[in-house]
C-alpha cells in the first residue's frame, strides 16, 4: 500500500493529456509535489462529455462508518481563517474487494466516483534486507503514472463545507515478480517467520492506459474492474 507518491508536474501533465483530452482544464496546482495521507493532491475525472476534468482533492477517502460508531480526527479547516474541522476517519488505499460491500466505497466504485490519480512515482517499501527500503516505482517511458483510484465530495455536516477526497484502490499482486517484493511480509504467529508468499496477501495498484480512460471512468463495473491490473515490467 502506498502512502506517499509524487503528483506529476502540471506542465508534463498538461503535455500528456492534452492530445487525449484538448478541453482539459487543470485546477491551480498544489504547492507540495510529495503527497502524503491527509495532504492535498489531484484527481481526473470524466466531464461527462467523454473528456476530463481537474479537481484538486484530499488524499484520503473519508468514510462516515456505522451510525453511532463514528470516529472523528480534528483536521484544518481549507478556508483561510476558518476554524478546524471534525471528519470521519480517512482511508488513502481501498482494497478491491471492500468497494462492494463497504456502504462507504459503493457509490463511489459505481460510475461517476472512479478516478485516475497522476504521479510520477509512488514510493513502496522493501523489507527485504529486514529494514525498510524505499522504492520509488516510476515508468520506463518517463511519463506519468495514471492510477486507479475512487474519489467523492464529503460534505461536513456541521459547516456545510465540501471537501473533494480520494484514495487508491489496491488489489492483490502476489504473482508481479516485482510487486510482490514489497511491504512487510507477514507473519507467523507460532514460527514468528515471514508466511510463505503464497499466504500473504501483497496488494498494489493499477495504472489505466489512455486507451481505457473512458472505460475506467465511466463505463460498467465488471469492465472497469477488468482493468484493474498490476503494470507490466
Amino acid at each position: 500500500m502506498c502512502n506517499l507518491y509524487r503528483l506529476a508536474p502540471k506542465s508534463d501533465l498538461e503535455r500528456y493529456l492534452l492530445s487525449h483530452s484538448p478541453s482539459l482544464v487543470l485546477p491551480n496546482w498544489p504547492e507540495k509535489d510529495m503527497v502524503g495521507p491527509f495532504e492535498t493532491g489531484v484527481v481526473l475525472v470524466s466531464d461527462g462529455k467523454g473528456g476530463l476534468a481537474g479537481r484538486t482533492a484530499q488524499w484520503g477517502m473519508i468514510r462516515p462508518g456505522q451510525a453511532g460508531r463514528i470516529e472523528y480526527k480534528e483536521r484544518p479547516s481549507t478556508k483561510p481563517g476558518g476554524t478546524p474541522r471534525k471528519e470521519p476517519l480517512l482511508t488513502n488505499c481501498v482494497r478491491l474487494g471492500s468497494i462492494a460491500k463497504l456502504p462507504a466505497f459503493k457509490e463511489s466504485g459505481a460510475v461517476g466516483g472512479r478516478c485516475l490519480i497522476p504521479a510520477s512515482w509512488l514510493a513502496e517499501p522493501n523489507w527485504e534486507t529486514g529494514q525498510c527500503l524505499w522504492w520509488n516505482l516510476s515508468r520506463a517511458d518517463g511519463l506519468p503514472w495514471m492510477i486507479a483510484g475512487l474519489w467523492s465530495e464529503w460534505t461536513d455536516p456541521e459547516t456545510a463545507e465540501i471537501v473533494p477526497n480520494f484514495a487508491f484502490i489496491t488489489f492483490n499482486v502476489n504473482d508481479h515478480p516485482v510487486l510482490s517484493r514489497l511491504h512487510r511480509p507477514e507473519i507467523d504467529p507460532v514460527s514468528n517467520e515471514p508466511l510463505p508468499l503464497e499466504h500473504q496477501d501483497k496488494q498494489g495498484e493499477a495504472h489505466i492506459a489512455p486507451e481505457h480512460w473512458h472505460t475506467w471512468l465511466s463505463g460498467n463495473g465488471q469492465d472497469a474492474t477488468s482493468l484493474l491490473a498490476p503494470p507490466e515490467t
